[in-house]
């Protein structure tokens, strides 16, 4: 069957087979008519041409055997408690010269270097070594929980 259609100006165009509907652009509220109709109507209420505005659905994304790897580094989050950052801050203030605060963070030989400066040295060294645990205890405090977790215990960073 051949169907007459009006364009966006009112204009009618045609007859055309439905094959060729499709490709002039009629779209579901497009007015047409063929013969046997009583009136001009909305081309989605026609029957035979309802499947040329039938959508088909997407193919669904492709799936990967793997899962994608993250853009960013994977964080490390620091334990409950901050015993540990407690602790080494306190003592790097209060016994800085005898270091430790380097063994309570596990980092036995630079605890062991500030022990050895201080008494080698009759206490001249450990002047030196108290105002580096000073310094070194003051940043244990002052760096957020995840920030001294992730320098001092997971990548056991010895000075500074």
């Amino acid at each position: 069957m051949n169907y007459y259609f009006a364009d966006v100006n009112g204009t009618q165009q045609g007859p055309f087979p439905v094959d060729q509907l499709a490709a002039k652009g009629i779209r579901p509220e497009t007015l047409v008519w063929a013969e046997g109709l009583p009136q001009w109507q909305r081309a989605d209420s026609i029957p035979e041409l309802q499947p040329l505005f039938q959508r088909t659905a997407p193919p669904p994304p492709p799936t990967y055997p793997y899962a994608p790897m993250a853009p960013y580094p994977i964080q490390y989050y620091p334990p409950p408690d901050n015993s540990k950052k407690l602790a080494a801050g306190l003592c790097g203030i209060l016994l800085g010269a005898l270091g430790i605060h380097k063994f309570i963070l596990g980092m036995n030989g630079a605890g062991t270097t500030m022990l050895l400066v201080s008494v080698l040295t009759c206490g001249i060294g450990a002047a030196v070594m108290h105002i580096i645990g000073i310094i070194e205890g003051i940043i244990y405090l002052t760096k957020t929980d995840a920030e001294f977790y992730q320098t001092y215990i997971v990548q056991k960073k010895a000075w500074f």
